[in-house]
């Protein structure tokens, strides 16, 4: 080949190369970044409905089916709630059976193919838990905000943001825990989810820029009577929390945060996301840069949520080591460089999120624990 024409088709290649590796990582930071409100994330398996009978269900056996706790059950169209495994049960290699509390929607059949979610309630507070409740609108920067607003008698009022694959109807499993010790509690749906402004790129921003929807709730709830303000977060929920404790302009009005499986490095999420969606670990850090390109966010290390300089009130933190998209050794560091403020509940056998579903009583025991001086 003459050596004009060899270079020219060496270059070809090379550019065509680097544009489907954009490409591809472009495509691997989906996973993060339209990570759609109330889908199962790609690291949480589908599950298949052997049957069911007298109080219980058969699943495919798989680390998920065995966690142990209490969790929804969903698939396209129905939702259950299951309990723990029943250990009673004829043992097979292939699958498990739960006890099955209820079927709040649809049905379930053999063949089905259902998640496990830290969604155990559906609806509003009123039909999941018979607790009177307000839909409200808070105005938020990009749009009307829509929120459930359950009163309470103290003038402490608990935010309350949901994070990754869920929505606000994870909130409802505290809710009436928290109305019991009468808070009023603001359930917050924000840019992105059903019903709520879209971001400008519909992108998910993992938080760096959804904390502005908390901070306008902070401003509607002191509006409205509250002194003092728990912030508390799931996930990408709790980075709202944080950031917004950091930086909103009624931070002095917020006396402590509740965050749940926190996403401490947007970068670390991310990178978790794109390999349960079997990226190859080459093209990961592309998926990392493309998210910093799309979405503006930045790396800095004096800009991370976790920034232990920022931190000014108490927060307890629900995390285990099981978790796969939020790793809780950040969540241990964290409290390690700030053990006057921080307090970690250690939950074995949880996914991401689902701290409560492993083991309802002793978390509510905690967060009683940690909300009764802040009262």
């Amino acid at each position: 080949m003459h050596p004009v024409k060899a270079t020219a088709a060496a270059v070809t290649a090379v550019v065509g190369a680097g544009a489907a590796a954009v490409a591809a990582g472009r495509l691997a930071s989906d996973a993060a970044l339209k990570a759609p409100a109330g889908r199962p994330l790609p690291t949480e398996p589908r599950l298949t409905v052997h049957g069911t009978a007298a109080g219980r269900i058969t699943l495919t056996r798989d680390l998920a089916s065995l966690r142990p706790g209490t969790y929804g059950l969903a698939g396209d169209g129905s939702h259950a709630v299951v309990g723990p495994v029943v250990d009673a049960a004829a043992r097979s290699a292939d699958t498990v059976v739960r006890r099955l509390e209820r079927v709040t929607h649809g049905s379930l059949s053999q063949g089905d193919k259902v998640w496990l979610t830290p969604n155990v309630y559906v609806g509003n507070p009123d039909a999941a838990l018979g607790l009177e409740y307000a839909d409200v609108d808070i105005p938020g920067e990009l749009g009307p905000l829509p929120a459930w607003f359950v009163p309470g008698a103290r003038d402490t009022w608990v935010i309350a943001v949901h994070g990754l694959g869920t929505t606000r109807e994870l909130t409802l499993n505290v809710m009436e825990f928290l109305h019991r010790h009468r808070f009023s509690v603001l359930a917050l749906s924000y840019r992105g989810d059903l019903g709520a402004p879209r971001p400008q790129d519909g992108l998910n921003h993992l938080g760096e820029s959804e904390w502005r929807d908390l901070d306008a709730a902070m401003r509607y709830a002191v509006r409205y009577g509250a002194e003092r303000l728990v912030l508390y977060g799931w996930s990408t929920g709790a980075t709202m929390a944080l950031r917004a404790a950091a930086h909103s302009g009624l931070r002095e009005r917020a006396v402590g945060l509740v965050l749940d499986s926190p996403v401490l490095s947007w970068e670390t999420t991310l990178r978790a996301l794109a390999a349960a969606r079997r990226t190859p670990g080459p093209l990961l850090p592309l998926a990392v840069r493309a998210a910093q390109g799309r979405t503006g966010m930045n790396s800095r290390s004096d800009d991370e949520p976790a920034d232990p300089g920022l931190l000014r009130i108490p927060a307890l933190i629900f995390h285990g080591p099981e978790d796969t998209v939020a790793p809780w050794a950040l969540s241990r560091d964290l409290v390690r460089r700030r053990p006057d403020l921080v307090t970690l509940q250690a939950v074995p056998g949880a996914p991401h999120g689902a701290m409560w579903n492993a083991d309802p009583t002793a978390y509510e025991e905690a967060l009683r624990r940690f909300l009764v001086p802040l009262m």
